[in-house]
């Protein structure tokens, strides 16, 4: 898929006052300092489209993005930044969770993960939920450049072990790094062919 346009649209407090569920969306989340507005941006060919910050938990709201004037790529609250005030955190907890669960044209769900560091549970926590809520998912892992081949295997290996300990088979998974520009294509035309999907879907309802 070739980004040929990326507008923002708006900022929303909860998925009541989210644009109109008209076309196929993929979100994007993942814990506060993971690397997501960088991501974003290198997916879109953007330089600051989405905001990124060198303080983590910058993005506050949901944030949309029209592409191609096609589908919408979704900039979710990061989580599990403890610098947040624990009421702060529960609300963006609800926003998410409410989102993820009464968005209708929710395609798929992009998990985020710094294959840097060791599997975490809020990172397990959130695919877990994810399938209970029957909502489609995939994992990308972000920054794979500070890792040599040898290191990055094994680590992409603790994760798919720590994954199956609650899956029967994996989700998708996407290596990525924003800064040497290493998984885009493979990303992008997984959007892609879901929009394809979702598309011909609409049309025999």
């Amino acid at each position: 898929m070739i980004i040929n346009d990326a507008v923002f649209v708006q900022s929303s407090k909860d998925h009541e006052t989210c644009p109109s569920a008209d076309k196929a969306e993929f979100v994007f989340i993942g814990r506060s300092n993971v690397g997501k507005s960088s991501l974003i941006n290198y997916l879109l060919n953007r330089k600051s489209l989405a905001l990124v910050s060198s303080t983590p938990g910058k993005t506050q709201m949901i944030n949309h993005f029209l592409i191609n004037k096609q589908w919408y790529l979704v900039d979710m609250p990061g989580y599990g930044y403890a610098k947040r005030s624990k009421k702060l955190r529960s609300k963006w907890e609800k926003t998410q969770a409410e989102y993820l669960q009464k968005r209708k044209n929710l395609v798929c769900a992009f998990v985020l993960m710094d294959i840097n560091v060791s599997p975490m549970d809020s990172d397990m926590m959130m695919l877990d939920q994810l399938a209970e809520w029957n909502v489609p998912a995939a994992v990308v892992f972000t920054k794979s450049d500070k890792l040599k081949k040898v290191p990055l295997e094994r680590s992409i290996q603790a994760y798919e072990e720590m994954i199956l300990e609650n899956w029967e088979a994996l989700p998708p998974i996407f290596i990525s790094s924003a800064s040497k520009k290493i998984g885009a294509d493979m990303i992008l035309n997984f959007i892609k062919d879901n929009i394809d999907i979702y598309s011909r879907y609409q049309k025999n309802r």
